[in-house]
Formats: C-alpha cells, sequence, structure tokens
C-alpha cells in the first residue's frame, strides 16, 4: 500500500517550511510568499549508515589542516581573522555596483601570484568581460583559469579537471542545478546551489567564495539558509558619491565580526586603505573655526574623523537643522544642549553640520565634536590646533565616558595630535599628548575659550 503523501509550503523570502498554507510566515513576517512545493511521505524509516571514517579522539585530531591561508590583501585577511581557512565557505554580498567582482577577481589574482592555481566563475558576465577587467587592474596570470558557466554541474567538472585550491563563483544566485525545480535564484535553486558548493568545499578542503545579491532592505537576497550554510558572510558597503568602500564581517565561525576593512576604488581597480584616517581628515595648515576633530571606533577599529558645523542667521520661524554623516536625532538634542546648559543661543540661526570625506558616525562619542564645532562657528574661533575631542553630552550636560578610551587616543597620538579633550573617569596616560578631562559642556568649553 503507497504511503500517504502530504503538501509541504515553503516561503520564498527565508526557506521556512509548513504543511498547511499560512498568509503570513511566522519566520519572516511577510505576508503570502508561503508556495506549494514537493510532497513528502508523511512516515519514514529510520535507517543506520555506516559511516566513511571511524570517529576518532580530538586529540588525534590535527589542527595544521585548518590553518589561515593570506589572500595577499591584508584588509581581507583582517576580516577574515588571518585568512581563508581550507574548505570554508565565503559568501560576499553588497549592493549592485560596489566592486563585489572586483574585489574577488583582485582575490583570486593574489591568489594566483602565490602559485596557486584560482578557478573563477562567472555566471553573470562573459569570459571576455572578466578579461577586460583584468586586464584594468593587472589580473592576467596564467594560474588563474576563468569559466563562464551558470550550470552547476559543469562548474564541478572543472574543478575535477583542473583541481584549483581556490574557488570563486559569481554570483550564486545565478548558478543552477540539475534536478531541482524552480528558477536560478529562488528558494529551492538557491539552498541547493549553497549545499552542493558547501559539501565540496568541506569533501575536497577547497576554499569556496560566493557572490551574493542584497535586497533594497540591505540583506542577503534568497532565503536566510544561505547564511546558516556558510562559514563566512561578509558585506561589502559603500556610497555612490564616494570612493571609500567598508568591508565587515555578519558572521564568522573562524574569527571575530566587528573587524572592518578599508578599500578605495579607483579606475585601476579597488585598492586596500591599511590607514583610513587620512581620508577623513582636511589637512590644512591652520585650523578654521566651526571645525572639530574626534576619534570614532568602527568595530574594533579607530578611525580619526573630522566634524564640521556652520551656523547661519536665519529669519525663518523654525531654524533648519542640515545633518550628513552623523545621528539626525542626536546633533538637534546637542545644539539644545548647548543652548540650555551653557548659553549659546541657537534659535535664529540654521545649523549644517556634516563629517568630512563621506565618513558615517553613529555613535555617541561624537557629541563632544558636534558640540565644540558648533560653538567655534557661532563664535568664530577656532579650536586649538592638534586637538581632538572624544565624549558623549548628556541632557543635564554632563560629559559621560566612551568605550575603548586608551585605542582612540593612541590612534590620535600615532597621526601627531598632541592634546585631547576627554571625559573625566578613566585616567590615560599616551606619551606625547596632554590629556584634560572634564566633567560638563560648560568646563569643555573653557577648556578652548568658547564659553559664552
Amino acid at each position: 500500500m503507497a504511503k500517504k503523501e502530504r503538501s509541504i509550503h515553503t516561503c520564498s523570502e527565508c526557506g521556512y517550511s509548513s504543511p498547511k498554507w499560512l498568509g503570513r510566515c511566522p519566520e519572516c513576517g511577510s505576508w503570502g510568499t508561503l508556495e506549494l512545493g514537493q510532497t513528502q511521505p508523511a512516515t519514514s524509516t529510520v535507517t543506520s549508515l555506516t559511516p566513511r571514517s571511524p570517529a576518532v579522539p580530538i586529540t588525534q585530531v590535527s589542527a595544521t589542516t585548518s590553518a589561515a591561508v593570506t589572500t595577499g590583501i591584508g584588509e581581507l585577511d583582517r576580516v577574515l581573522g588571518q585568512g581563508i581557512i581550507p574548505g570554508s565557505v565565503v559568501l560576499l554580498a553588497g549592493e549592485p555596483g560596489v566592486g563585489k567582482s572586483t574585489l574577488l577577481l583582485e582575490v583570486a589574482a593574489g591568489w594566483a601570484r602565490q602559485g596557486r592555481t584560482a578557478l573563477y566563475v562567472t555566471a553573470e558576465e562573459s569570459a571576455g568581460q572578466v578579461r577586460l577587467r583584468a586586464e584594468r587592474t593587472g589580473a592576467v596570470i596564467d594560474t588563474l583559469y576563468l569559466a563562464a558557466e551558470s550550470n552547476l554541474d559543469v562548474v564541478f567538472g572543472h574543478v575535477e579537471q583542473l583541481n584549483p585550491s581556490l574557488l570563486i563563483v559569481d554570483s550564486v544566485q545565478t548558478m543552477s542545478a540539475s534536478g531541482v525545480e524552480g528558477v536560478s535564484g529562488g528558494v529551492a535553486q538557491s539552498r541547493a546551489v549553497t549545499a552542493a558548493l558547501t559539501t565540496l568545499a568541506k569533501t575536497r578542503g577547497l576554499p569556496v567564495l560566493l557572490v551574493g545579491h542584497v535586497t533594497k532592505d540591505g540583506n542577503v537576497a534568497g532565503p536566510r539558509v544561505l547564511e546558516h550554510l556558510v562559514d563566512v558572510v561578509l558585506n561589502f558597503e559603500g556610497d555612490r558619491h564616494t570612493s571609500l568602500r567598508m568591508l565587515r564581517g555578519i558572521k564568522n565561525r573562524f574569527g571575530a565580526t566587528d573587524e572592518v576593512g578599508c578599500f578605495e576604488q579607483q579606475s585601476d581597480g579597488i585598492h586596500e586603505v591599511p590607514d583610513p584616517s587620512g581620508l577623513f581628515l582636511s589637512h590644512r595648515e591652520d585650523t578654521p573655526d566651526g571645525t572639530a576633530v574626534m576619534v570614532s571606533m568602527d568595530g574594533v577599529r579607530p578611525i580619526l574623523a573630522e566634524v564640521q558645523a556652520l551656523m547661519v542667521k536665519t529669519t525663518a520661524k523654525n531654524p533648519r537643522r542640515a545633518v550628513t554623516g552623523l545621528d539626525s536625532t542626536r546633533v538637534p538634542m546637542v545644539l539644545a544642549v548647548l543652548m540650555a546648559r551653557a548659553g549659546h543661543d541657537t534659535s535664529d540661526r540654521d545649523a549644517y553640520v556634516a563629517t568630512v570625506g563621506g565618513m558615517k558616525i553613529f555613535e555617541p562619542a561624537s557629541d563632544l565634536a558636534v558640540a565644540l564645532a558648533t560653538a567655534s562657528a557661532i563664535k568664530g574661533i577656532p579650536l586649538p590646533p592638534q586637538t581632538v575631542v572624544i565624549g558623549e553630552v548628556g541632557l543635564a550636560g554632563e560629559i559621560r565616558r566612551v568605550p575603548n578610551l586608551r585605542r582612540r587616543l593612541q590612534e590620535a597620538a600615532r597621526l601627531g595630535y598632541t592634546r585631547a579633550i576627554v571625559p573625566d573617569g578613566e585616567r590615560v596616560e599616551i606619551p606625547g599628548m596632554k590629556v584634560t578631562y572634564i566633567k560638563d559642556i560648560a568646563s569643555a568649553l573653557a577648556e578652548v575659550k568658547l564659553g559664552s
């Protein structure tokens, strides 16, 4: 007697499965995304399988097989931990045009320059298009192989023939697996392709780098199961109006997820920026009014940033507050504290507050820089040269402590800054730097001679 089968409904957004149709997915909350999929038997028989290899004591497992291999790109190795782990699967996501393909092509070229074989599979572009990009970025190397394929079975055939030590697939949403229903990029196909590539990586000890698309919300496109299958998820982000690109770790089974890699996109490719602070500072001999320098923490990386403020008289009933690169909800609060606790009237002025170089700062440690830059713009008096200011401003006018103060000041001292104004509390001694501790906004303004 044939076994009774039941229908399975699968969410097209996250891959959640349900035996019955639901209007809203319980996993991701999307409406109308559960679709009828393949049926499966209502009952199953449990059978025992003979393992391929016996279990061994952990003391007999070699750790050298999981040693990281450097890619030749220091900023990428920083985010990955120390490099690429053999047998790992890395998913690189980012918006269209941000430079994902260019970055991975340079990774493949750096891998090939070390005498290793790399296979770059492109399913979105032709081989000629990739060759032109390789000529522009200097990635034409004999041990870098290129295949324009979208069929996963053919890709596996290339791997068997070449036996590469690195495989790059661009992109996972455009690959298709035979015998699996659905179109490329769909839930079933994306899950099957990623699962097959993950199995290939683990069985052969082959590191695999995948390119992933993102949705309009900035999340990895396709079912969330992709992020669970892979070992590392990286997000490559950047502003269309600037050349700066930031590589952030979202998931990393082999290292921390708070590291950040900095890159700059140029006409001849994407170049790493080991010292990004110079991109966010205006190098002038004299310091103009309305400018303050602070040290921001991007993950565990300290980066110096410049905050600029411009205060313009207005006749409008409601003065304008234009904010770029900062938290648009905190800047008006800092201006209100500056007026109520320090006597600097900003009610009749339009305020334009921005960062330099496309830097984005959303941590409260930038409050003091915003306050002093605004007061400097109102008074027309610049802050003392070679001075950094760090601190969170409270509604009572107090200056609150911020984390990683020592690391911030060490980075400022390395770049030649000799004076720092920081919250009172943690005492830090930095060679060659005078550190001034303040308790409230009025003391900070008095320290730089901007008091009311």
